[in-house]
């Protein structure tokens, strides 16, 4: 009994310290120094929520960029990658038709990230060699010309970023809003 006291209290304490005081500091703190990352990077077009600038959407309209394979159909409760070996016929299966579907030819491959799904799944992102792929597509669906979404592409590629991004890589979501407010 004469342990029960003091350990009830250093419990407390704790879990006073460890979860309120450590989660309200690092919540106060994100909230003043990057409030837009802290809340979701939630962008909005005309007042409502069209999407975050972090999570994946499946597009598939012929007019927009369409993002990566998704090995968890774009549902950000279930990221995750695929369960699939590179041996399996399912991946073989499906790889070959992303492929049929952007339409590659033996001198127009289709980059490699176009075809394989992302580890988590939900991958915003597409390289630039991606983005500049489909613009002849996007273009002829939209009516638009082709140099003109080329350099729409270009205009919204991020500089590359080290290990995680060796490469410039386009925002799916906000290049289909750029080619929305184009044609606005």
């Amino acid at each position: 009994m004469t342990y029960l006291l003091p350990s009830l209290r250093l419990w407390l304490l704790t879990l006073f310290v460890c979860v309120l005081a450590y989660a309200s500091l690092v919540f106060g703190v994100a909230q003043a120094l990057a409030p837009f990352r802290a809340n979701g990077s939630i962008i909005e077009v005309g007042g409502r929520a069209v999407g975050s600038e972090l999570v994946a959407q499946d597009f598939t309209e012929p007019r927009y960029f369409w993002p990566r394979p998704s090995a968890v159909d774009y549902d950000a409760m279930g990221a995750g990658g695929s369960n699939l070996s590179p041996t399996s016929q399912t991946l073989a299966e499906r790889a070959a038709e992303t492929v049929v579907r952007y339409g590659a030819t033996a001198d127009k491959p289709v980059p490699a990230d176009l075809v394989a799904a992302s580890g988590g799944g939900l991958d915003p992102h597409i390289s630039l060699a991606g983005g500049l792929y489909q613009a002849d597509r996007v273009a002829a669906a939209r009516g638009i010309d082709a140099a003109v979404i080329r350099r729409l592409v270009q205009d919204a590629a991020i500089a590359p970023g080290g290990v995680l991004a060796p490469e410039p890589v386009v925002n799916v979501l906000q290049l289909n809003l750029a080619l929305d407010r184009l044609e606005q």
